[in-house]
């Protein structure tokens, strides 16, 4: 399981013209499944990221977590987070898990953040989105488990 976190000001996720998503403070979290991942990798996944002190405390110092600020998540899934493209122009996708499996474990992982008390919103799986990022920072972290 992969996954790119940005510390956002606000964000947003639209499909077919219609808002679905919107946050203030908190984090976009793009998730990638493979075909290993399984309950561990999105149980780990949700921890680490309900956890991780990427926001600031009172003396400037990345010391807090989306917890602790009171911050909110969006969860998008991007199977692209598992393009291979080392050979020729067009990246392959071939480590990506299927959406039959892939689908269900990016809603279990969406269900263990919320779990850690993160309040939770989603993209829509497989349709094509507009996602409005508001890097705060600028903080992006790469996470794989």
């Amino acid at each position: 399981m992969r996954a790119l976190i940005q510390r956002v000001s606000r964000a947003s996720v639209t499909v077919n013209g219609k808002t679905i998503s919107s946050i203030g403070h908190g984090l976009v979290a793009l998730i990638g499944v493979g075909h290993t991942d399984g309950e561990d990798q999105a149980l780990w996944m949700a921890e680490k990221i309900a956890t991780l002190r990427i926001f600031s405390d009172a003396e400037g110092k990345m010391n807090l977590s989306v917890l602790d600020v009171k911050g909110e998540v969006i969860v998008v899934s991007q199977f692209t987070l598992f393009a291979d493209a080392q050979k020729g122009r067009r990246p392959s996708f071939v480590d990506a898990a299927r959406p039959e499996v892939a689908a269900p474990l990016v809603e279990r992982f969406v269900s263990l953040l919320q779990q850690q008390g993160v309040l939770t919103q989603m993209g829509v799986f497989g349709a094509d989105m507009q996602v409005e990022i508001h890097n705060d920072g600028p903080v992006t972290i790469w996470l794989e488990k």
